[in-house]
């Protein structure tokens, strides 16, 4: 699975907070699901655009 997500922003965002090493695994995979349904979405609306409303 490719890295969607930037791990050195994710602990910037979280500024004072510990991240264990697997959280960053199931963050990747919750991004990617919620990517692919959006993706889904639009598709369905005959629509090769991913949009907000897609989310």
């Amino acid at each position: 699975m490719a890295d969607l997500i930037v791990q050195s922003k994710v602990r910037e965002h979280l500024d004072g907070m510990n991240v264990s090493a697997d959280f960053f695994d199931v963050l990747d995979e919750e991004v990617a699901e919620l990517l692919d349904d959006a993706a889904r979405r639009a598709d369905a609306n005959d629509r090769k655009t991913v949009q907000t409303r897609d989310l």
